[in-house]
């Protein structure tokens, strides 16, 4: 019987995995996340940030720029 993997899809994210998404460094996430522009939560003593909440960012910026 031939078992294909199942691929694993993250529910949400680490500070490093976003900078790696967004091509940033892990310091300009956690300063995105420490003045509010990027949503996360704490869990644990971790921050963890939605897919959802990365579009978001992403769009805020995009908005700001066609605003200017």
């Amino acid at each position: 019987m031939d078992r294909t993997p199942v691929p694993i899809v993250p529910r949400w994210h680490s500070p490093a995995e976003v900078a790696a998404i967004l091509g940033y460094g892990s310091s300009k996430v956690k300063m995105k996340i420490a003045t509010g522009e990027l949503r996360s939560v704490k869990d644990g003593k971790y921050r963890r940030i939605l897919p959802e909440w990365i579009d978001e960012y992403i769009q805020a910026q995009i908005d700001r720029q066609e605003a200017a």
